[in-house]
């Protein structure tokens, strides 16, 4: 009679641990699943549009820094603006955060252009409903309304004039981007072609994919290293790329051994600047793209004119430029 009861009371415990297991893998489920997609406002607080900002990749230092420009903007014009999207660059993860964001009803989507194949239909499709606006990468094929970022081939060119400027026209030229498929990374890598192929003292010995990871290009870099000692200089066309390259170079080669050009303003990468280790980077400005997206949306659902097209500042900064950045700013705290 005991061991009875006391199977019935092991046998209750045990089924009142798997509801409780249920109930918090329902709850951690509907969490995980919220953070990626968008989903219908539960504040209860009023706003005036809701807008989803699909980036390359959610947690990427670059994609952070227009997540915060256009949340500012959000916050001064009533706007519900979710960042929603693959953790990594994905491009199926982040086609099916459009289409998601599409049927949950929102009132303008942000995205990132993509390869014309996959992308230009579907958003073409999404125009039919409700406005889209292309950023950092364009999808000039498509029905977008407007797309607002940097000039990627023009971007691209500067950074080639850059090397060739820095190198004397004397280099044996990698190049690490990001992925073969992104528009605005073909881009980026046919400016710097472009800007070179006179120079007959510069060669480009190769061009390998990173996948937007800083870690997979340290190991295209090594790579590369070991199969082409001939590589003096080294052409990164995404964010990350640069610091991978960096990271190798630091720790294999002298500074002064090997030439770095890379993309964008990480703090990383002003590192490096500082350090002498990368030579040069093209600055964009993410948080203005993602500021003057969120107010071009309002603007053309609210049949205001907006242009096609609006390009973002994009220049080259070198350690001297970094140098007098700082002071200026020491000035201006003063």
């Amino acid at each position: 009679m005991f061991m009875s009861r006391l199977t019935v009371v092991a046998y209750t415990f045990g089924i009142l641990c798997f509801l409780a297991s249920c109930a918090f893998s329902v709850f951690y489920g509907y969490k995980v699943v919220s953070h990626d997609l968008p989903a219908e406002d539960q504040t209860g607080e009023k706003y005036n549009y809701h807008f989803v900002l699909v980036p390359e990749e959610l947690d990427n230092d670059y994609w952070r820094l227009v997540e915060e420009g256009a949340k500012k903007a959000a916050e001064e014009h009533g706007v519900l603006l979710e960042y929603a999207g693959p953790r990594q660059a994905n491009i199926d993860e982040h086609l099916k955060t459009i289409e998601m964001s599409m049927a949950s009803k929102v009132d303008g989507i942000i995205t990132q252009g993509l390869s014309d194949e996959q992308f230009t239909p579907l958003i073409n499709r999404v125009v039919e409903k409700l406005p889209v606006i292309t950023i950092d990468t364009d999808a000039a094929n498509s029905d977008r309304m407007a797309y607002i970022g940097t000039d990627n081939y023009y971007s691209g060119f500067l950074a080639g004039k850059a090397l060739i400027e820095d190198t004397n026209g004397q280099a044996n030229v990698a190049i690490i981007t990001g992925n073969y498929y992104a528009n605005h990374q073909q881009q980026r890598v046919q400016g710097f072609r472009d800007a070179v192929e006179s120079e007959e003292g510069i060669t480009i010995i190769t061009v390998e994919e990173s996948e937007i990871s800083r870690v997979r290009a340290a190991e295209k870099t090594y790579q590369i290293l070991t199969d082409y000692p001939e590589v003096d200089a080294f052409y990164g066309t995404s964010a990350l790329d640069a610091i991978g390259i960096a990271q190798v170079v630091d720790k294999f080669r002298k500074q002064n051994q090997v030439y770095i050009i890379g993309f964008d303003s990480l703090p990383e990468t002003l590192k490096y600047i500082s350090k002498g280790t990368i030579q040069a980077t093209v600055v964009q400005e993410p948080y203005e793209m993602g500021y003057r997206s969120v107010t071009m949306m309002i603007d053309l659902i609210e049949g205001k004119k907006v242009s096609p097209v609006v390009h973002t500042d994009t220049r080259i900064m070198r350690a001297a430029d970094l140098l007098k950045r700082k002071e200026d700013e020491w000035e201006a705290g003063r």
